[in-house]
């Protein structure tokens, strides 16, 4: 039978050679295989990469054979043969045991990979696989840009090129066995070559150029299938049958409106005449509202969901943590006042009920605010992740909100809106700007608005980085300027990465972003922690200080009482973990230290600072590192405090962190079919890719007339791939 972009590998190469490529490299059909593409591409004569190796890397090299020697080894029994190489700038050794290798001679150039290890300081490879590229070898040898692939412990470079070969010169002909998916006026729109051209030029390339054109035309089929398989989704959420919650005049949006004690910014009225169109329509609304720290999201949300309440349903609005969900859940029944207590005493006969529900509440109190929830009494429900659990059932469950997206998965919101009777209306939100590639590509399924203009009145806030090791009395003075805003009347955050008092995993950093780091793991004192700065601090430079500490580990009460506390003023200083980091609103507080700011991620420190100058007072953030200025975690923080533009930041976070890490765990590389594309790089290119792939399945047909590419969306989609996109 003629070999198909869906043959399994074992009829190709063998069913041992695939069974390794399976297990290691998760490559299983021709379509794997000829889409694993090479890292990088050896010069022979010209690479200078022997001197850039560390210690542990696994790592395929192109170098010449310089020396050979075998002798005997002194203290055992046997011989050992010193192999040295080099590739035109650094050398290193490669060491066998018992072992002659005779056709290692001076002068043959080879492909050598192994765990790069360490004796007297000299960098060597312990028993490496090797190929030597000789003058009868194929003619892929003689190139002049040999591919090096990602390889495995057992599978090798050069197994992996020969494998690619054996396709590429198939009998029936490579140009059959690829079939192009893109439609040709989309390729000829964009001056695309043919894919079989494509990968031809990526495995096999005679220059540079080739290389080139080879990476855009595959990055150009990376994006559109994402983008497809995207756009796809928003077109399935359109059809879904909802039900209309149009504004109500003269009921509790307009009471809300004259409790406000601020005028709206004009982007809170824009964005809220938008929510509010798409509130009023069938089709369900899947928004994601994203802005900067202190821009006034919530309040919007607010409007939505009274809006939502006027037509007669519930919105039930999830947030990460319960100090977050108290303080949402208490914000809201303030402004609302007797609106917000309907069947109490003092509560108005047309309002609703704001109900709390997180997992610590009492039994009794659960109970109670389930059943307002199931029987329709409670309009507005606030809580954590108890939300999701069963047993919580709504009478009309209209709105989702979801504060904070970053922190839940899709299935969290799929969870809360299957407990509507009809599919509700969605609104996810995030102080964390993202940049626009990333929105297209991670939140592509949802419509976009977002917040830029900050309310007035606000004081602004001034950062400094405090390099401890290098300027230490700075550390001083920031505890003396501490001292003085409390002096003045204000209040402050000490932020630190850690609890303290060590008891296992629980003691790991609250909520951390997983930051970069310069010269982190082994060797490194742990993360400075609340309990035992708070008490340096009590004894020390804030001695006198009305301080108390907040951490993730304390009983709810506890927790809702020095949140209270702090927010009435009888806390100076709060010491806390990033529990603090989100949505957190104490306009007295001006002052944030931020303890081991190295620790933590750009958007982590941006929303941290967010904390203060919420009034009318100038802020102070001072982030508190060790690391070196010059380092690249120092020049990272230097940038945090140069910029209070969230999105300038955003994107910052994204050139500092790992494709991977923006995108999740299992979101970089095979799995996910993102290979080549960068979010960085390729904002032009994914921006049209969206474009067509909108236009695309806008046409009366869809993609019937595109086999081609519905087998490749399909293959997504069905594939345990299509993981990344669902915990995006």
């Amino acid at each position: 039978m003629p070999l198909t972009m869906e043959t399994p590998l074992s009829r190709v190469l063998g069913a041992k050679t695939a069974s390794v490529m399976a297990e290691q490299l998760n490559l299983q059909t021709v379509r794997d295989l000829l889409r694993h593409y090479p890292r990088r591409y050896a010069t022979r004569g010209e690479i200078a990469r022997l001197d850039d190796l560390q210690v542990g890397d696994r790592v395929t090299v192109l170098a010449q054979v310089r020396r050979v020697n075998t002798r005997q080894m002194r203290n055992r029994r046997g011989f050992m043969t010193e192999v040295t190489v080099g590739d035109g700038a650094g050398s290193m050794q490669l060491v066998f045991f018992n072992r002659k290798h005779g056709q290692l001679r001076e002068g043959a150039w080879g492909l050598f990979a192994g765990t790069v290890g360490e004796y007297k300081r000299a960098k060597q490879f312990a028993h490496p696989d090797f190929h030597l590229i000789t003058g009868d070898d194929d003619e892929d040898w003689a190139r002049a840009l040999i591919p090096i692939y990602p390889a495995s412990k057992d599978v090798s470079s050069w197994v992996i090129q020969r494998s690619v070969k054996l396709l590429l010169d198939s009998s029936g002909g490579f140009g059959d066995l690829v079939q192009d998916p893109l439609p040709d006026e989309l390729r000829e729109r964009h001056g695309l070559p043919w894919l079989a051209a494509a990968l031809l030029d990526i495995h096999r390339p005679t220059s540079w150029g080739d290389v080139e054109q080879a990476r855009h035309r595959l990055k150009w089929d990376e994006a559109l299938v994402l983008q497809l398989t995207l756009a796809a989704r928003r077109r399935a959420s359109a059809l879904e049958p909802g039900i209309a919650r149009p504004r109500a005049a003269g009921a509790l949006l307009d009471a809300v409106d004259s409790a406000l004690p601020f005028d709206l910014t004009e982007g809170q009225r824009a964005v809220g005449e938008e929510l509010a169109a798409e509130l009023a329509q069938e089709q369900p609304m899947h928004r994601l509202l994203q802005g900067e720290v202190g821009s006034g999201k919530t309040v919007v949300a607010l409007r939505a969901m009274a809006q939502v309440v006027d037509a007669g349903g519930q919105a039930a609005l999830l947030a990460p943590t319960e100090v977050l969900a108290s303080q949402h859940a208490r914000g809201i029944r303030e402004l609302l006042g007797p609106l917000g207590r309907a069947g109490e005493l003092d509560g108005a006969p047309d309002g609703t009920r704001v109900v709390l529900l997180t997992g610590s509440q009492k039994a009794a109190a659960r109970r109670e605010a389930r059943a307002d929830v199931a029987e329709g009494r409670a309009g507005i429900v606030v809580g954590t992740h108890a939300l999701l659990q069963e047993g919580v059932e709504f009478a009309d469950l209209g709105l989702v909100v979801i504060d904070e997206q970053h922190r839940f998965g899709v299935e969290q919101r799929d969870a809360l809106r299957a407990k509507g009777n009809r599919p509700p209306h969605v609104l996810v939100m995030t102080a964390t700007p993202i940049p626009r590639t990333v929105a297209m590509t991670v939140y592509g399924d949802l419509e976009i608005s977002t917040l830029r203009q900050l309310p007035s009145g606000r004081g602004g806030v001034a950062s400094s980085v405090v390099p401890t090791a290098e300027k230490p009395a700075w550390l001083d003075r920031a505890w003396a300027r501490v001292r003085e805003e409390i002096a003045a009347g204000r209040q402050a955050y000490v932020v630190c990465p850690r609890i303290g008092e060590e008891t296992g995993p629980d003691d790991e950093p609250e909520d951390a972003d997983g930051a970069p780091e310069d010269g982190g793991g082994a060797g490194r004192r742990p993360p400075l922690a609340v309990l035992d700065v708070a008490e340096l601090l009590r004894s020390g430079p804030l001695a006198g200080l009305r301080l108390e500490v907040l951490h993730g580990r304390l009983p709810a009460e506890e927790k809702e009482a020095r949140m209270r506390a702090f927010a009435a003023r009888e806390i100076d200083v709060l010491v806390a973990t990033t529990v603090v980091e989100v949505g957190v609103d104490v306009p007295n507080a001006t002052v944030m230290v931020v303890m081991d700011a190295d620790r933590f991620g750009v958007s982590q420190l941006h929303q941290l600072r967010g904390r203060v100058a919420r009034g009318k007072h100038q802020g102070l953030c001072l982030l508190v590192s060790d690391a070196p200025t010059a380092s690249a975690t120092g020049q990272r923080l230097a940038a945090v405090a140069a910029t209070s533009d969230g999105f300038e930041l955003a994107r910052l976070d994204l050139e500092t962190r790992r494709e991977g890490d923006v995108l999740g765990a299992a979101q970089s590389g095979s799995r996910s079919g993102v290979r080549l594309l960068s979010l960085l790089e390729d904002e032009e290119l994914i921006a049209q890719a969206r474009a067509e792939a909108t236009a695309l399945l806008e046409t009366q047909r869809g993609l019937a007339d595109h086999p081609g590419l519905a087998a490749e969306v399909a293959a997504l989609a069905t594939d345990e791939r299509a993981e990344w996109l669902e915990k995006a």
